[in-house]
């Protein structure tokens, strides 16, 4: 593989990184302003940033092996790059200078997995630059100015979940977060519980998917319910009222609210898995956001023994499982989920055991 040094001829100033994440329960929840729960992956997304030599932007991502010039005075770029010209963009708009520079990108967060590669992706840029440039950013200024730059410039409407993930969560401990206020807690997992991450090999991409759509009907059922968002409803029964088929997205939204906090108050690993088993159903039934290559995998996991649940994970549409699993047994239970998964005719891959 390539380096800073083979692809601009120079030494990078400054590198920084970011995990990827994986979302135990609270999905489609951060737009409608609710409760989220998820954790750092090992995998990560790493940049090193250097001074380019001219007044172009240069960024060169490893795993895709394509250099792009960017010219700052253009419109934004496109593909990989838009993520990283979006978090510079962002940060001119908010008052700072950022000269030209060069970026390299090495990742090893599944891309369409669902596991946030490109909040990673942002937060990693975001990091590097504050260092670079010694600017005052907070971690937390560090994940609204990604979500910024994802919304602006990569054309995803998207929540604060992925963001706050990738900058403040880590790979030992759950972060439950409100996503209105952005109040937080570091809670440990449930009581010798670990976590499986499967992909399931069906690729999705966001800003094509219905992610948009969804956003659009829940804000539909805040308004016909009188609300700011849906997360000011604790009663899936108020959602009933409303017609088909945003009264299955508000019932989905809600009572995936109610899971969380549940689960945030320190449960056991089963019934913990209770509600992620709960929570794909209504992924499934109510959201529409999963597929039959995610119904199939989530069906293997929670069929495997040690396996206290299962559910999709990301937007749905694609992408990867989680399953909270008995500790120590994760790498079994993976390679046995994983071997029935393709045995069925499908190509899956581990990515968390």
């Amino acid at each position: 593989m390539m380096d800073f040094q083979q692809i601009f001829n120079a030494a990078p100033e400054v590198e920084a990184s970011a995990p990827g994440r994986v979302n135990l329960l609270g999905e489609h929840t951060d737009y409608n302003d609710g409760f989220v729960l998820p954790t750092a992956i090992p995998q990560h997304t790493i940049v090193s940033i250097g001074y380019s030599p001219n007044d172009h932007h240069h960024f060169y991502s490893a795993e895709l092996e394509e250099l792009l010039d960017v010219n700052p005075t253009e419109p934004t770029a496109q593909g990989f790059a838009s993520y990283i010209d979006g978090c510079i963009r962002v940060l001119e708009a908010a008052g700072y200078t950022v000269p030209p520079i060069n970026i390299f990108v090495t990742s090893s967060v599944s891309i369409g997995s669902g596991l946030s590669s490109s909040a990673a992706l942002e937060v990693a840029t975001l990091r590097g630059l504050r260092s670079l440039l010694n600017l005052d950013l907070t971690d937390v200024k560090i994940a609204q100015f990604g979500q910024q730059a994802e919304i602006q410039y990569a054309g995803v409407n998207c929540g604060i979940l992925d963001q706050m993930a990738c900058s403040l969560a880590d790979t030992e401990h759950m972060l439950f977060l409100d996503t209105r206020t952005l109040d937080r807690q570091i809670l440990p997992f449930p009581a010798g519980a670990g976590i499986v991450v499967i992909d399931s090999g069906v690729a999705r991409s966001l800003a094509s998917s219905g992610y948009n759509q969804r956003r659009a009907e829940c804000e539909a059922a805040a308004r016909q319910l009188g609300i700011k968002a849906l997360r000011d409803v604790s009663d899936p029964q108020l959602a009933e009222q409303l017609p088909d088929p945003i009264r299955r997205r508000a019932r989905h939204v809600i009572t995936e609210n109610n899971r969380v906090l549940q689960a945030a108050v320190g449960i056991s690993a089963q019934e913990f898995g209770e509600l992620m088993n709960a929570s794909h159903a209504s992924l499934r039934d109510d959201y529409e956001v999963s597929v039959p290559a995610l119904d199939a995998l989530v069906d293997i996991l929670q069929n495997t023994p040690d396996v206290f649940g299962a559910r999709l994970t990301g937007a749905g549409f694609g992408g990867a499982c989680v399953a909270l699993v008995t500790a120590g047994e994760e790498n079994a239970i993976a390679q046995t989920a994983l071997e029935q998964y393709n045995r069925v005719g499908y190509d899956g891959q581990i990515l968390v055991s």
